[in-house]
């Protein structure tokens, strides 16, 4: 359900940015979504594809990048990638982390036909 407000926002900033670029069709659309933002990549899509419909982005297609999750240990300042429910600093073993990446949602590009391609 996050998801679904999400993509929402996400369309409305592909079609206001298509819009002044004066798109007729956009293409492809590129996301950075960091590891633990919580969204689910087929979710996205799934509400994407629906949302589009009638719109100058139905058909096109969503490229995810993802960003693994990575962490600065406050103890001993090491810098390392983990998963979720390990946070523990490799190297001094403290729970003294500091998320750093991993918590990304933004359009990184958008691929879009304009008037003058069109003719």
């Amino acid at each position: 359900m996050h998801e679904l407000a999400v993509t929402q926002s996400l369309l409305d900033i592909v079609l206001k940015e298509a819009g002044k670029a004066g798109a007729i069709r956009v293409n492809t659309v590129t996301l950075v979504i960091g590891e633990l933002s919580g969204l689910v990549d087929d979710s996205i899509q799934f509400y994407f594809d629906f949302m589009t419909k009638g719109t100058i982005a139905e058909g096109s297609k969503l490229h995810f990048k993802r960003v693994s999750a990575r962490m600065k240990c406050r103890a001993c300042g090491e810098e390392f990638i983990t998963t979720p429910n390990e946070w523990i600093c490799p190297k001094c073993g403290q729970w003294q982390a500091e998320v750093i990446a991993g918590k990304e949602f933004y359009v990184d590009s958008i691929e879009v036909d304009d008037a003058d391609k069109s003719t």
